[in-house]
């Protein structure tokens, strides 16, 4: 069983393309390489300094759409109690009370469930789903998703790049504020694929794990790993446990 952690580094990506990987779940060994998207694919320059360009070049403008709200994922709303949202896991995936697994985390003192997803997204094969609940209010402030050989052995490099596409496809129409949205931006150990905010300053981030080899005419190719999907109610502050100041 994974590890859920609502880690620093998830602060990191949304304020710096520099930031390390947002979580790690699990060590998959290599799988055949498959292309990374055009903007990890950089000649000549830095990842990091090739992403803004491509993070510019896809935002949609403010008068796209109303900006999105992100209250949660699917009937589990941020702020729910855990009886609530096990309520919401029944109603969204019909899923069975002993099948809904609880793993806490002992340094961030934070509660979670998980629950094996067989074809979340269509076609994608078998996402395990996180829901965190915070150290001091118990109540939800993370939804996350994972894909990977760890929850699915069927799972190739190919499905994974083929169900972050289709999942950043669908975020870019969701008209979340164009200031916040970035996108294909390496990072240490994997790709943000899309990153955006609401009015709120809650987050979606969607990341694409793995390893990055260097090809041919300086192309670096993303061997992936793991997907992994991140609904945040506040990535700046999480509701974890932190040593009071001037203890240590």
């Amino acid at each position: 069983m994974r590890r859920i952690y609502l880690l620093p580094a998830l602060v990191g990506l949304l304020s710096s393309v520099a930031a390390g990987p947002l979580v790690a779940q699990g060590v998959v060994p290599k799988q055949k390489a498959a292309q990374a998207p055009k903007a990890a694919a950089a000649t000549g320059a830095s990842p990091a300094a090739a992403a803004p360009a491509a993070a510019a070049s896809e935002a949609p403008s403010a008068d796209d759409k109303t900006t999105k709200a992100i209250d949660g994922f699917r009937s589990a709303k941020f702020g729910m109690s855990e009886a609530d949202v096990r309520v919401a896991m029944t109603k969204d995936f019909n899923a069975k009370p002993d099948a809904i697994k609880i793993q806490e985390n002992a340094s961030e003192l934070t509660r979670s469930l998980l629950l094996q997803a067989p074809e979340l997204l269509p076609n994608g094969g078998t996402a395990e789903l996180s829901y965190v609940f915070g150290y001091k209010s118990k109540s939800l402030i993370q939804v996350g998703a994972v894909w990977s050989k760890g929850t699915d052995t069927a799972m190739t490099p190919e499905k994974l790049f083929s169900n972050a596409n289709i999942l950043r496809a669908h975020f870019m129409g969701e008209g979340f504020k164009p200031d916040s949205i970035a996108v294909n931006m390496p990072v240490a150990g994997g790709i943000v694929m899309f990153r955006g905010s609401d009015a709120k300053d809650r987050s979606v981030i969607l990341l694409l794990q793995g390893t990055f080899e260097n090809k041919e005419n300086n192309q670096r190719v993303l061997t992936p790993t793991s997907l992994l999907l991140f609904y945040v109610a506040d990535a700046k502050s999480p509701d974890i446990f932190k040593l009071p100041p001037g203890q240590f």
